[in-house]
């Protein structure tokens, strides 16, 4: 189906023209928002979208997904933009592009579907956690504090604030208001299948805006291509700080993982041409590195966008492409209309953006039926919004290869007597490594202290060098203590023996001065 030329079959350019439309529709305010909540120009949004669009939508890898700038990376691209100022932003998109790139070209893509499961969940939701605690202030146009636990203990002082300022209460109705028509609005199928829910939400939000003239902070507009900054030579140099590269690292990481889980989750929803994993990586390589060489905001592959495309009917890859013309056409065309539209609803699309992002339906079953991966999950979300997103996803990471060798480090002895004269055979079955060196230790220590043992190495499927150095250690020390100990215990019997007969020698003797035979 995927493989149909769109310029030589009018039912299919048919059906891309329209999903095109629909992506454009849903794409627009996603941008804006995205671009806003990460502390950059509007514009910058439009770019990567257009970008997504012309450049990500034209390659090979995934037909049917959209690319563009997502809500997954904005807490990260925010403390970027924070620390190393928006000069640096480029450097740090181009040369996760880059990486990317590489990454496609030695075909690691197939390799992101071994990250485990609930890690990924666990970095969404902690995006979402941060995203909707940020977010939050911007309904009531106030400023977030800087760190995550910071945003989550202000919480109580913003509605304090809140509820003492008209104009920070109008904001915050016209935000709620846009979160409540985004939940209801898919409910009216008819309405639905017209307009998607963002747009018609941050419209219903603006309309009552400018009809009210409420005096709300809206989108700042400087044009598109002023808004263009692509990086200068200081701002390389500035890539020789540590925080920089694990940056950079961070952003090839997420928009990698997330884009090919999004490819999975997409190739579920159609019948059509699967995933080439490696050549989607290259894709958003090539798009991250133009996006890069303009300044704008990095990219990947966007579920909510994907999921419109695919059910809006599209068939190939042009309604992606299209969507990225219809977002330039207007980025060029209307710079003005996006003037009129309040922050407070942007930050409300974000709010339910963030919320879609945690798994919330999905933390009971799997804390019925996986309460380690439940774990790992909850403790990459917690560390994401207590440190950062680079830290918290190295953090759910480590604890889930922690817990992998925790699971498959099943170890046990089984003990074997051939007779008292020989050592006891003494088996080790199953994967001896660091994590169970405790048990496997109180095992062997229950066994008899005056024989000596003959380790029996070969159940074991798996013995790191710690759990080898450990069981040698333990089998020299324990037969060095069975022989001393064995010798002792022969040295008393002895000792006995010739007490016995000592004691048995006098009474022979004692008896014979008597005259009497010993009974």
């Amino acid at each position: 189906m995927n493989k149909l030329n769109p310029l030589r079959h009018r039912d299919t350019l048919r059906a891309d023209f329209t999903a095109s439309l629909v992506v454009f529709l849903v794409a627009l305010p996603l941008c804006v928002g995205v671009a806003v909540a990460s502390g950059v120009p509007a514009e910058l949004g439009l770019i990567t979208g257009i970008v997504g669009g012309l450049v990500a939508g034209f390659l090979p890898g995934s037909s049917l997904q959209v690319s563009g700038p997502a809500a997954g990376l904005t807490v990260l691209v925010y403390e970027a933009v924070d620390t190393y100022g928006l000069s640096a932003l480029g450097v740090l998109v181009l040369l996760a592009g880059l990486l990317q790139l590489l990454m496609g070209a030695l075909k690691l893509g197939r390799w992101f579907r071994a990250i485990s499961v609930s890690v990924v969940q666990g970095m969404l939701a902690g995006i979402g956690l941060v995203l909707i605690a940020g977010q939050v202030y911007a309904l009531a146009d106030q400023p977030a504090p800087s760190t995550g636990v910071e945003k989550l203990t202000g919480l109580p002082d913003l509605v304090v604030d809140t509820l003492s300022s008209g104009t920070a209460l109008t904001a915050a109705g016209i935000g709620a208001a846009t979160v409540l028509l985004l939940v209801l609005w898919p409910k009216w199928r008819a309405g639905a299948r017209v307009l998607p829910a963002p747009l018609a939400a941050v419209a219903a939000a603006t309309a009552v805006t400018v009809a009210f003239d409420l005096s709300i902070a809206r989108v700042e507009v400087t044009g598109l291509v002023e808004a263009v900054q692509p990086p200068g030579a200081d701002d390389f140099g500035a890539l020789l700080s540590t925080g920089m590269i694990g940056t950079v690292l961070a952003f090839t990481l997420i928009a990698s993982a997330e884009s090919l889980f999004s490819a999975a989750a997409v190739d579920g929803m159609h019948d059509g041409e699967r995933t080439d994993y490696d050549k989607e990586l290259r894709a958003q390589g090539a798009g991250n590195a133009v996006c890069g060489l303009l300044g704008a905001l990095p990219m990947t592959a966007v579920i909510v966008r994907s999921s419109a495309n695919v059910a809006a009917g599209a068939r190939t890859k042009a309604s992606r492409v299209l969507h990225g013309v219809w977002l330039l056409v207007f980025a060029a065309a209307f710079p003005a209309a996006l003037e009129i539209i309040p922050l407070a609803s942007l930050a409300g699309v974000l709010v339910h953006a963030g919320w879609k992002l945690m798994p919330v339906k999905d933390i009971v079953p799997l804390w019925r039926d996986h309460r380690a991966e439940a774990v790992v999950l909850a403790v990459t979300a917690v560390s994401i919004v207590v440190t950062n997103m680079f830290e918290g996803v190295l953090i759910g990471l480590l604890l889930s290869v922690v817990k992998t060798a925790w699971e498959i480090s099943h170890v046990h002895v089984e003990a074997e007597d051939p007779g008292e004269d020989l050592p006891v055979r003494v088996h080790v079955r199953g994967n001896a490594t660091f994590l169970r060196l405790p048990r496997l230790e109180d095992e062997l220590a229950e066994l008899p202290t005056d024989r000596t043992v003959e380790l029996q190495l070969s159940g074991l499927r798996h013995m790191d060098h710690a759990s080898g150095l450990a069981l040698s250690t333990w089998e020299e020390r324990h037969n060095r203590m069975a022989a001393r100990l064995s010798g002792e215990r022969r040295a008393r019997l002895d000792a006995q023996v010739q007490e016995a007969s000592s004691y048995a020698r006098e009474n022979r003797e004692s008896y014979a001065q008597e005259g009497q035979s010993p009974r």
